[in-house]
């Protein structure tokens, strides 16, 4: 299949920043790896963020569940170690990563490049992933030097 490897060649290459998404509270609070964020509005700001579908975080963003958004910066690989795997529903998530809670509850890295907290306003299932667009209600840059970590993959097939 010539023509999907030069698609998935091409692809890979498209640059995207790291965040760390978390949503829940309390003891179902959880977080994830997310690298397809992007901003999607001026006024009011909005972004766009996919998610695999099957993945429980994609049902509760769905349900309307507030979000956050934790930008990575370049040296703070360490969120990429600790959320890249994953966490099953129940598990906790932020055993040893210092956090606070917005207003909403929903954690929030002390040690970010900032964050956005977030309010889904709709969403479009898209192949394998969930587009979500959601509504930025409350934000703040932590490290004004710090560059935000940026992906580039080898293949657009897999992550």
């Amino acid at each position: 299949m010539p023509q999907r490897e030069g698609i998935d060649r091409i692809m890979g290459k498209l640059p995207s920043g790291i965040s760390i998404l978390t949503i829940g509270t309390e003891d179902k609070a959880t977080g994830m790896l997310a690298s397809w964020v992007m901003q999607a509005g001026f006024e009011p700001p909005m972004v766009s963020v996919a998610i695999k579908q099957g993945r429980y975080v994609a049902d509760w963003i769905t349900d309307g569940q507030p979000f956050n958004l934790n930008l990575v910066g370049q040296s703070q690989g360490i969120h990429l170690k600790h959320f890249g795997k994953g966490f099953e529903p129940g598990t906790p998530a932020f055993e040893g990563v210092d956090t606070v809670t917005c207003p909403r509850g929903v954690p929030i890295l002390r040690k970010s490049l900032g964050h956005l907290q977030c309010e889904p306003r709709s969403h479009v299932d898209s192949g394998d992933h969930r587009i979500f667009i959601a509504e930025v209600v409350r934000g703040a840059l932590s490290d004004e030097e710090l560059a935000p970590m940026v992906h580039i993959r080898n293949s657009g097939s897999h992550y």
